[in-house]
């Protein structure tokens, strides 16, 4: 058995996709276990560039199964958008598996979503809008509708007009917005359910089955670590469970299936929507980052807030995740910084912290604490191996490693796939 997840240790937008997509050509199987299309992977290949959101990054490796697991969301028409856009692409889909027992976004999720993020004002959490709050909602109502359900025209017409009874209340009464026609919304699930029939199967059975088998299945997650339901800087967190610990339950797994868990970390720290960010750069540097490292949402477009690597951030994240090693990417946008920092810990009233906390309050009131190093001017983007890589940027690795205690296994230090350096072997 050869199994690994890949997990974001930060805020999301660490560059899963990319991580994902170069040890999807190792691996035999890639599964997504979480989230939904509010989350984007960037994936290069030679001079070609590929935007996925829903589909495993593993989809680009020809021949080989990519599962949508229970624990993701699915909008259907994005669902859709998604393979045609690959097809178009002459990426082959065939191979592409969705679980019968993922829950369906439905439109009004959409609008539910938008609506209560416009009513929240400035305590606004910074939603993508495409509904995946009010859908995982459902789902922990227990009134949600699963993929199983809208392959049965009857079940889904049935639990579409109780549910948009309801949901129209809500529309008209709370938020005085129109009310949604069933009619409309029946004729269009039922095209999607024609389209998507194909792809549909029990994948719990089927994963079990590739690791009965000795199959090398990688897990791919959504979002990071800090955006956790449980673990994140709740409320300013996804619907989901993005960490290692969402895999057994997205899935369909025991954990006694999971071999190692790889943590992929910016060599910086960015995050996108509000909340509390320690180590954020609010001056030039920020922005020198910002640009550098095109630091802008897959899906949303909106622009990243950048700072500093932070490693009290990854320290939890290895922690709670079980990280057995680190993939560390964008590192060629410090070049040309002289002096990069580190954040080591959380400063108040002469008391520093170590330990992440839950209160959001009383992190608003902790200082970053840095440690400096020396930058390096060179050009990495052509760097082969470890050893070609500058000695300042070798020292600022073992630093990293040395404060979160875990061995980096993979450096990337381009948006391309040949960009990376595989330092030490996974699967």
């Amino acid at each position: 058995m050869s199994s690994l997840v890949i997990v974001g240790a930060q805020w999301g937008d660490e560059g899963k996709g990319k991580i994902t997509d170069y040890l999807a050509q190792q691996a035999e199987v890639v599964v997504r276990y979480a989230g939904g299309n509010n989350a984007g992977h960037t994936v290069e290949v030679d001079d070609k560039t590929y935007k996925l959101h829903l589909i495993p990054s593993g989809i680009i490796n020809k021949g080989k199964p990519c599962l949508i697991g229970n624990g993701v969301v699915i909008d259907p028409k994005a669902l859709l958008d998604e393979i045609d856009y690959l097809e178009n692409n002459k990426i082959d889909t065939s191979n592409l598996r969705i679980s019968d027992r993922a829950h369906v976004i439905m439109p009004y999720h959409k609008i539910l979503d938008q609506l209560s993020e416009e009513n929240l004002g400035d305590n606004k959490l910074g939603t993508t809008k495409k509904g995946i709050g009010p859908a995982y909602m459902d789902k922990t109502e227990r009134t949600g509708i699963r993929i199983t359900d809208l392959m049965s025209e009857k079940k889904f017409a049935e639990k579409l007009r109780t549910n948009l009874k309801e949901k129209n209340k809500v529309l008209k009464l709370i938020y005085n917005s129109k009310e949604l026609k069933y009619e409309d919304i029946l004729e269009e699930y039922l095209v999607y359910a024609k389209s998507l029939k194909k792809y549909v199967t029990d994948t719990t059975v089927d994963v079990y089955k590739y690791i009965k088998e000795d199959k090398k299945v990688l897990f791919e997650g959504a979002q990071g670590t800090l955006l956790d339901m449980d673990l994140g800087t709740y409320p300013y967190v996804t619907s989901s469970h993005p960490g290692s610990g969402g895999v057994t339950i997205g899935v369909g797994v025991g954990p006694r299936y999971i071999d190692n868990v790889l943590g992929v970390v910016k060599a910086y720290t960015t995050r996108v929507g509000e909340g509390p960010f320690p180590s954020e750069l609010f001056d030039d540097m920020g922005e020198y980052i910002r640009e550098k490292g095109h630091e802008y949402g897959t899906t949303t477009g909106r622009s990243r807030r950048c700072g500093w690597f932070d490693a009290v951030i990854v320290n939890f994240a290895v922690r709670v995740n079980g990280l057995t090693s680190l993939a560390l990417t964008k590192l060629d946008t410090l070049a040309g910084i002289e002096t990069l920092k580190i954040c080591t810990g959380y400063e108040y009233n002469g008391n520093i912290i170590t330990d992440f906390p839950a209160d959001l309050d009383e992190l608003a009131k902790y200082k970053p604490v840095y440690i400096e190093l020396k930058g390096w001017k060179e050009d990495i983007t052509r760097c082969k191996t470890y050893d070609e890589l500058p000695e300042t940027t070798k020292t600022y690795i073992k630093v990293i490693e040395e404060l979160t205690g875990t061995p980096t296994s993979i450096i990337s230090i381009g948006p391309n796939r040949k960009e990376t350096i595989f330092v030490k072997e996974l699967f």
